[in-house]
């Protein structure tokens, strides 16, 4: 969720914010343009010597770039990883207008870096756009007008004063820089390991409480307590369920039989098409009309990292007792 809020506040707050990084020599006559297409054509090789031609020391003058940005590098942190699109990148990032604060990620992130996954920007310009020819541990200033904003299509907010020559300040500081490549090796290394950790548990879980499970080649464990009488469950079929969901710990978290969580209806959905957790489409196709069963659902087959409920953990391992009421169609 967080992450989610922090592109947003991105997106919007930055408008058409356009800096750019360092310069060896004073370029006023060239634009961030020129730079930027200098940059993007060329080769991967040669990239690194490109954005070297376009640095500038830190600590130097404003530079203006267009659009009405001025630029200003505070930090030039010793570094030759340059984050491009798709890459990750990890930030602190403040706004002010007329020295009152906007927003700031340390407050929303609780002290923490806003990770941001780099993606092209609908403006030429954008801050986004500058987070490419910025290094692990450079940061830097960009102002812009409030009217440059507006013009590139910025909502207007009630603290922008029109007509003047009101500025927009953002103090960036990039944390981290993880390539694409990197990143998703490094997740893929995570989620092998969750696998692991997450059927330790279960298999603790059953062992503890003298439960004797199925296992299924994806990773869910199930028991059936009542064999249904009447058709399979297949994909693609409608079908109609009362279930309970509860954490390895007994803890509900929801329930369609349970008064408390005020939805007493049974909850149906298509079978098979990806409208509920993975878990639930495998687990549920077990099953016969009429029948019951439990499934104990790794988190890689129920959400993951991403938890969609504070009484969902991340990664959280769910115990779901199921009854599949009837196939609809």
């Amino acid at each position: 969720m967080k992450k989610v809020t922090i592109v947003l506040a991105l997106a919007v707050a930055t408008g058409s914010c356009s800096i750019f990084k360092k310069s060896e020599k004073k370029e006023a006559s060239t634009t961030v343009k020129d730079k930027t297409e200098a940059v993007d054509k060329a080769a991967p090789a040669k990239k690194e010597t490109a954005m070297k031609g376009v640095q500038k020391k830190a600590g130097g003058e404003y530079i203006k770039m267009e659009a009405g940005t001025d630029y200003k590098l505070i930090v030039d942190a010793p570094g030759d990883i340059y984050p491009d699109y798709g890459d990750h990148v990890e930030l602190h990032l403040n706004m002010t207008v007329d020295d009152s604060m906007i927003f700031d990620t340390r407050t929303a992130m609780n002290g923490e870096p806003a990770p941001v996954p780099l993606q092209k920007s609908p403006f030429r310009g954008d801050l986004l756009e500058a987070l490419k020819f910025m290094t692990a541990g450079d940061s830097a200033q960009v102002r812009l007008s409030v009217d440059s904003l507006l013009a590139a299509g910025a909502p207007e907010a009630p603290w922008m004063k029109k007509g003047t020559d009101q500025k927009v300040v953002y103090n960036v500081k990039i944390v981290s820089v993880t390539p694409k490549a990197l990143k998703e090796k490094q997740e893929q290394a995570d989620a092998a390991k969750q696998v692991e950790i997450d059927d330790k548990l279960i298999q603790e879980h059953l062992a503890k409480n003298k439960i004797k499970a199925e296992k299924t080649g994806s990773g869910l464990y199930y028991t059936i307590s009542k064999q249904g009488t009447g058709a399979q469950a297949t994909a693609g079929k409608k079908v109609s369920v009362n279930y309970t969901g509860m954490l390895l710990n007994g803890e509900k978290f929801d329930s369609n039989v349970d008064p408390q969580f005020q939805h007493v209806e049974p909850f149906q959905f298509v079978l098979g098409t990806g409208s509920v957790i993975k878990g639930w489409d495998e687990g549920i196709a077990l099953l016969k009309e009429g029948g019951k069963g439990t499934l104990y659902i790794p988190s890689h087959l129920a959400y993951g990292k991403n938890s969609p409920s504070p009484k969902i953990p991340a990664n959280g391992i769910l115990v779901f007792d199921v009854e599949l009421v009837d196939i609809v169609e």
